[in-house]
């Protein structure tokens, strides 16, 4: 799955932080009734450098999706279902949860308008809001005669004043082809053709992603922890590619070096990371005569369409539609997303290197525990690191790894504290659920697994998790098919599985689980990607799955307090070779490129069809054959025998 979120070791006593902002918001020059605090850096990010947690500042919750709006008098965290746990034990009174998603909460966006009072000024930080959702939350407000207000300064920052860390500037690195399979001047040689088929009026694209930046270019960094990526702007031109960046991050003396040590276009100019909104006041200024436009991302802040606004010498509020300022999903996302070969074949050579150093831990793990020595969710996690740092080509973990047993393993986005994390126990079930970054790929991997002897409960819900990720695995689909289509794969033997009425326990009716059922997933880039995923929400049925890309299959279950089940693979869009071709659509398959056993013992034969029996037994074989010549060239015969008997044909009563 993969998150930067934590579990709390105490809560954090919010009520100074908010009594200062509070004093902030009543001064004159502020003047607002509410303050808006999203997650996200001003790049839209979802993991963030430690600057820029502004909401887990102000609030103690540090997972890492929510949203806070503060009052006058209240506080209120928006959060969805992965996180219900976990901000629950992190706020405190000051605060209440609205827990989005169960019927009648509402999101952030509709709360500052169905639950403030007329004629609020709701006050925000314009580099943190996207320009759609301000947009959209302005022709809310208008009717209740209430406004959202652009401020000059973040309210929080003036809170945490002194003892905010600072925005880091780390080097930044090229990428070679060998890895990336493709060079920047391709890549931007395809944007500008996309910019010229499809959107003839645009003169410019504003690109304010990290990971889209980072990509373009084939260049890494590492400015944000687990994430490969680097604080940067990009403007692509027909005529040149503005890359906008701090020098300090340049370890080149010279630009001329920078340029051809990393292979650079030469139509690429370096521009300091904070000229960039005065830069696009002068592009709009100067395309707004021309009548031409400039693209900006859906992902875009509302700085960024201000300034080309400004430029254009339109009104914060006017000349949008038609101006010079186009809202578009971003060209490099898409671009993005769809894997070359090199990159693809990459994905699939570092889940091998992968396998080996889970097998090697799970093994390790098992042997430790068998001989009684203690080890917590958080030591143990830090000897599967070190497992991973052994491996050829790595460069780091893709998210703190959730190492977590009994209860633990039901807050999906679990991080264990070295300090106080729990210990873990033969009679519990234990998720870990971990990723890696390598040159040639990145990984995320979760699976589940019992030490000692798994309950009839335990097993049946793996049983029916386990069944769901055979689901979309085996998966045939026609080609235009979304993520949010085959959603339902996942979760219909869960759904199905009702009471369990030939146990004498209680399973609850219609299991599920509240969290998407796989994500896409970067190359040595971000573990979180889109467009692409398989979910419940409907902005998944707006990317139809394409061939090369790359996205995680993870369905699980949580029984809230005692334990938690999930299993993750990362899975390639493939063509499928089928009999027919209904409608000369085409048609896609997944091939499952992570190489970690399944533990068999936590299966319940009985409930599996033949079919699901035969793919578990292929799949362990296909494991045991990749991932045991690597074991045997680290001389791991521990782990060599462990694998062996993980991937055994299943049991299955005569």
């Amino acid at each position: 799955m993969g998150d930067d979120s934590a579990t709390a070791a105490s809560k954090v006593n919010t009520t100074e932080r908010l009594n200062a902002l509070r004093e902030l918001m009543s001064r004159s020059e502020y003047n607002v009734d509410a303050y808006v605090i999203p997650s996200e850096d001003q790049h839209s990010s979802e993991y963030l450098a430690d600057c820029d947690a502004r909401r887990a500042f102000i609030s103690g919750f540090t997972g890492s999706a929510g949203c806070a709006v503060i009052t006058k008098n209240d506080a209120y965290m928006f959060t969805d279902g992965r996180y219900f746990l976990q901000a629950a034990e992190q706020m405190d009174s000051n605060w209440t949860l609205m827990k989005q998603g169960l019927p009648d909460v509402p999101t952030w966006q509709d709360f500052l308008h169905k639950n403030l009072p007329n004629n609020s000024r709701i006050g925000i930080d314009p580099q943190l809001i996207l320009a759609a959702d301000a947009k959209t939350i302005k022709d809310q407000l208008s009717p209740k005669s209430s406004q959202l207000v652009s401020l000059p300064t973040n309210l929080v920052d003036l809170v945490w004043a002194s003892n905010r860390p600072s925005r880091p500037e780390n080097p930044v690195f090229h990428l070679p082809v060998k890895y990336a399979g493709q060079s920047s001047e391709n890549k931007i040689a395809g944007i500008r053709k996309e910019l010229k088929e499809k959107h003839k009026e645009a003169e410019a694209l504003v690109v304010n992603m990290l990971d889209e930046v980072a990509w373009l270019f084939n260049l890494r960094g590492s400015d944000i922890a687990f994430n490969p990526v680097f604080f940067a702007y990009a403007v692509i031109t027909h005529a040149k590619s503005t890359l906008y960046i701090r020098p300090s991050q340049l370890t080149s003396s010279a630009v001329s070096e920078l340029l051809s040590t990393s292979h650079l276009p030469p139509d690429v100019e370096i521009r300091p990371y904070d000229s960039i909104f005065e830069d696009l006041q002068k592009l709009s200024a100067g395309l707004k005569p021309q009548g031409k436009k400039v693209l900006i991302s859906n992902k875009a802040s509302l700085a960024v369409e201000d300034a080309l606004l400004s430029g254009a010498g339109a009104g914060k509020e006017g000349e949008k539609e038609g101006g010079v300022v186009q809202v578009v999903r971003s060209p490099v996302t898409d671009a993005k997303a769809i894997k070359n070969e090199v990159e693809v074949n990459g994905f699939r050579q570092c889940h091998l290197r992968d396998g080996a150093a889970l097998a090697r831990y799970f093994a390790w793990l098992e042997e430790q525990l068998e001989k009684g020595i203690e080890l917590t969710e958080s030591s143990a996690a830090d000897q599967l690191e070190a497992y991973r740092s052994e491996n050829e080509l790595f460069k780091g973990l893709s998210f703190d790894t959730i190492s977590s047993t009994g209860p633990n393993c039901a807050i999906i986005h679990y991080k264990p504290d070295p300090k106080t994390s729990a210990v873990i126990k033969k009679d519990q079930m234990y998720l870990c659920d971990s990723g890696a970054q390598y040159l040639d790929g990145t990984t995320d991997t979760t699976r589940t697994w019992h030490f000692g002897e798994p309950t009839a409960e335990e097993k049946r819900a793996f049983t029916r998790v386990l069944q769901g990720h055979i689901a979309i695995d085996t998966a045939v689909v026609p080609n235009g098919t979304t993520g949010y289509v085959i959603d339902s794969f996942a979760r219909r033997a869960l759904w199905q599985d009702g009471l369990g009425t030939s146990l004498s326990f209680w399973i609850e009716a219609h299991l599920d689980y509240r969290h998407g059922t796989g994500h896409g997933v970067g190359h040595f880039l971000n573990v979180h990607e889109g467009p692409q995923g398989i979910g419940m929400r409907p902005t998944l049925n707006e990317t139809p799955l394409k061939k090369g890309m790359t996205v995680s299959n993870e369905p699980g279950y949580y029984a809230d307090g005692r334990f938690g089940i999930r299993i993750e693979d990362i899975v390639i869009v493939q063509e499928a070779s089928t009999p027919n071709n209904f409608g000369d659509k085409g048609y896609l398959r997944f091939e499952h490129v992570t190489m970690s056993p399944k533990q068999t013992k936590l299966v319940d034969a009985s409930l599996l069809a033949p079919w699901e029996v035969k793919w578990l037994d292929d799949y362990h074989k296909e494991v045991l054959e990749k991932v045991k010549p690597i074991l045997e060239g680290f001389k791991d015969e521990r782990a060599v025998k462990w694998l062996e008997r993980e991937c055994r044909p299943l049991k299955v009563a005569a």
